[in-house]
């Protein structure tokens, strides 16, 4: 469903449009880019997630070894 919108782009943004679009029309060329850089933006949220997610899951396995050494030395002695 296409809803008509008023937006206001650069001049030189609109003119990256219309010189990429070929035989589409301007909307569907930004409709395009748009969609393009809505997926970017969640790829960029879920790298972000995911580098939190593993600093927290690498910082608690290098914890659990230092613990782990800590212990083994503690039995050798």
């Amino acid at each position: 469903m296409r809803i008509r919108r008023n937006f206001f782009l650069d001049r030189d943004k609109l003119g990256y449009i219309h010189s990429t679009k070929g035989q589409r029309s301007t909307s569907d060329r930004l409709n395009e880019l748009l969609k393009r850089a809505i997926l970017q933006e969640r790829y960029d949220k879920l790298e972000a997630e995911a580098a939190v997610f593993f600093a927290i899951l690498i910082s608690s396995a290098i914890r659990e070894t230092k613990t782990f050494q800590k212990a083994d030395l503690e039995t050798l002695l």
